[in-house]
């Protein structure tokens, strides 16, 4: 992508967040009939590459005992419980969701294994609602392209990273005439535009790890 064509992508982005860059995109899930159950055999599938590699993402995420973070759009709990027992008893992970029905069921799994270390967040379409400083990883996993506000989501989840604190951004690749028609038209942009988001919002990008995923990018930021 041209830097100017880039560059006037992400300018928009950040400065007309008033309106939404994806409308309608999480209409589904914030039904008050959502049906959780149809959505954990959607996600939770090993035909869903992101489930498939799952154990080798949690490690990749190189999470240590002690340490908080946020599994931010965390949907069924895929990865939660995972992260749970990575940051140990004495750490703490917060899914965050904005599905009342998806924290319900999240929190029912960690009840059921006795993860007291997971704490759910309902968030909003603007904010992440975590505490400032609160936080040393973000984790987005195939979430930020429904992220409708992204700047201002961004801004708030700077505030919740300690300094030096850590964002991982896995996300579909969206390239024309090799990406699937349903990448195309649900994933809003590829990942230059997301990388540039990111960066824009106060973010350094440290590392890409490859080799782990064909579907996904994964990229490691840190906090300015």
């Amino acid at each position: 992508m041209k830097p100017l064509l880039l560059a006037l992508l992400v300018a928009t982005a950040c400065y007309a967040q008033d309106a939404s860059v994806k409308p309608g995109i999480n209409d589904k899930f914030l039904d008050p009939q959502l049906n959780v159950e149809e959505w954990s055999r959607k996600f939770e599938t090993e035909s869903r590459e992101i489930f498939h590699e799952r154990e080798k993402i949690v490690a990749a995420v190189g999470l240590k005992p002690g340490m908080a973070m946020a599994d931010i759009g965390a949907g069924t709990g895929l990865f939660t419980l995972h992260f749970a027992q990575a940051v140990g008893e004495s750490g703490r992970v917060y899914a965050v969701e904005i599905a009342k029905n998806f924290i319900d069921h999240i929190k029912a799994r960690a009840a059921k294994v006795s993860a007291t270390n997971v704490q759910t967040i309902l968030c909003t379409e603007k904010s992440v609602e975590l505490p400032e400083a609160s936080i040393d990883l973000a984790f987005i996993c195939d979430v930020y392209h429904h992220f409708e506000y992204p700047q201002a989501s961004l801004a708030t989840l700077h505030r919740a990273l300690k300094p030096g604190g850590e964002l991982v951004l896995i996300d579909f690749k969206r390239v024309p005439g090799v990406s699937s028609d349903f990448i195309m038209g649900h994933v809003r942009a590829g990942q230059e535009v997301f990388e540039a988001e990111v960066a824009a919002a106060g973010f350094e990008k440290v590392a890409e790890v490859t080799g782990l995923l064909k579907e996904n990018y994964f990229v490691r930021f840190r906090r300015r």
